[in-house]
């Protein structure tokens, strides 16, 4: 099921961008929590949570419990990260606050069973896949950690489509239609193209004299008068 990671911040009292480059000269970065038809909750974190968040990555599939410093604790969705555009440090983050019975919109990847034993891709077929994760609507408590397509009976030529998913955990995709998830393609020959050959170069042929025909003597220099 999704993983709920717990986060820590500090509340901060004003909004604008003068308190929040007051809120990065202190090292924190600026935060905040909307949503849930409540009033926006302005906070701020430790750079190194944010940060340790990003590295993990799948970041926009977690729940955060954002426990606020001296206030309440809020489930909430990460739903943006701004970054410094030179020193590439986070420098705001949006959280979208979890009402009751809400659905989540959220990634989840897809994992593929039996590729090994597929006849397609045993007779030499290689798996393409259009999708890593799929997008779903679903209610927090009840997303999967990924969706599994058994490629067991998968031939060359098959497409394993959102309807393949073994268990789709009660979730709906955001795509209205039974979309290609992967294929099993055929495999591709490369032709051996033979290089051209340059022609050799004609050799410098040389003169003979006609057969039974002596060379021409060489002319002799006149002889000098007395």
């Amino acid at each position: 099921m999704v993983q709920t990671i717990r986060i820590e911040a500090e509340s901060r009292g004003r909004a604008g961008k003068g308190a929040a480059r007051a809120t990065r000269r202190e090292g924190l970065v600026p935060a905040v929590i909307y949503g849930a038809k409540q009033e926006a909750t302005l906070i701020a974190l430790d750079p190194r949570d944010v940060m340790k968040e990003m590295h993990k990555g799948g970041w926009q599939g977690h729940l955060y419990e954002v426990a606020v410093k001296g206030g309440g604790t809020e489930r909430t969705l990460m739903r943006e990260v701004q970054f410094h555009p030179v020193t590439d440090r986070p420098i705001h983050v949006d959280f979208q606050r979890l009402a009751a019975g809400q659905k989540i919109r959220v990634k989840v990847a897809v994992s593929f069973l039996n590729e090994a034993t597929s006849p397609g891709i045993k007779t030499g077929g290689v798996l393409n896949i259009v999708r890593r994760d799929i997008e779903v609507l679903a209610d927090p408590d009840q997303v999967p950690d990924a969706f599994e397509i058994d490629l067991g009976e998968a031939g060359i030529g098959d497409s394993l489509r959102w309807s393949a998913v073994r268990d789709q955990f009660g979730t709906r995709s955001v795509i209205d239609r039974d979309f290609v998830v992967a294929t099993i393609a055929a495999p591709t020959v490369a032709e051996e193209v033979a290089a051209p050959v340059a022609p050799a170069a004609p050799e410098a042929t040389k003169q003979k004299a006609p057969a039974g025909k002596a060379a021409a003597p060489a002319a002799k220099a006149p002889a000098k008068k007395k």
